[in-house]
């Protein structure tokens, strides 16, 4: 008897983002997984219930998990999976780590305030190779990060990473830089003009702006045994 999964409505997403992400057309996709183009189509595209052997095609197409396309792992941390057998790390020179950072998405800020060190996230856009990013007015982010010294910026680190479970592989860039908070009118049009989106929502008029002083990357790629072998 054939298993059909009730797929939640986001199947399709999941299946289309990793597919986009991998730059791989419906038909490219459909041919690794040895599944119907217009099937595929209606998949990414509806809530279908396809079978478990075929969500199991589309994982492995896809070099990711079934229990990633069915959203199963949503609410874990990523990364807790076992090692790769021989990892190698390597280090990111400026240039790519600007190539990573540049579609833009969700970063993290690390700074001090009256408590200590303190983390938060934040959607961002590089522009002109600078991080920018919205918050609101009078947040941790406003009122903490002003020195009150015209011209004279706290320095914080800005971080972004990307972990991929199935293949054990992954990297992280770090920026360090000041932060300056956008407050002229030719400043604010330059930055309103890279469209960044938070997804927290509410009133975050507040643009600022990191200028790197220095940036650092590394990378997680398989390696291979003293053999030679993968």
């Amino acid at each position: 008897m054939t298993k059909h999964i009730t797929a939640p409505g986001d199947l399709g997403r999941r299946v289309a983002l990793r597919r986009e992400t991998l730059a791989m057309s419906r038909e490219q996709l459909a041919g690794r997984a040895g599944i119907d183009p217009g099937y595929l189509e209606y998949l990414e595209e509806t809530a279908a219930s396809p079978t478990a052997e075929t969500v199991s095609r589309l994982a492995s197409a896809l070099e990711t998990s079934v229990g990633e396309l069915l959203g199963g792992t949503m609410d874990l941390p990523p990364g807790l999976g076992r090692p790769a057998a021989h990892p190698r790390l390597e280090k990111l020179d400026a240039d790519e780590c600007l190539r990573l950072l540049s579609p833009g998405g969700v970063g993290r800020v690390a700074f001090d305030d009256l408590g200590g060190p303190a983390i938060l996230p934040v959607n961002y856009i590089l522009q002109d190779n600078s991080v920018i990013f919205r918050t609101a007015f009078g947040g941790p982010l406003d009122d903490t990060l002003r020195t009150g010294v015209q011209g004279v910026e706290f320095k914080i680190a800005f971080e972004v990473d990307r972990i991929d479970d199935a293949n054990r592989e992954g990297w992280s860039v770090l920026i360090r830089g000041g932060a300056h908070h956008v407050s002229t009118a030719e400043e604010q049009a330059n930055v309103e003009a890279s469209g960044v989106q938070p997804w927290v929502g509410g009133d975050r008029e507040l643009y600022v702006k990191i200028v790197p002083s220095e940036i650092t990357g590394r990378r997680i790629r398989h390696g291979r045994s003293p053999d030679g072998r993968p």
